[in-house]
């Protein structure tokens, strides 16, 4: 699933404000923090991304 290019110009990470990037699988998107300290991951769930930190992953 492919996020509006709006969205990703105005979304930020919660943890630090830095930008996100699209990743994952189209079965399984993801946003990737594009911090150099932070990285977290965040999921996206029916096309409605979840910028909870708790719900966040540190990526592997």
């Amino acid at each position: 699933m492919k996020l509006e290019s709006f969205l990703l110009e105005i979304l930020v990470c919660p943890q630090c404000r830095a930008a996100l990037t699209e990743g994952g699988t189209e079965e399984q998107p993801e946003l990737v923090c594009t911090g150099e300290g932070c990285g977290l991951v965040y999921p996206v769930r029916d096309g409605i991304p979840v910028l909870l930190v708790d719900e966040a992953r540190r990526p592997a």
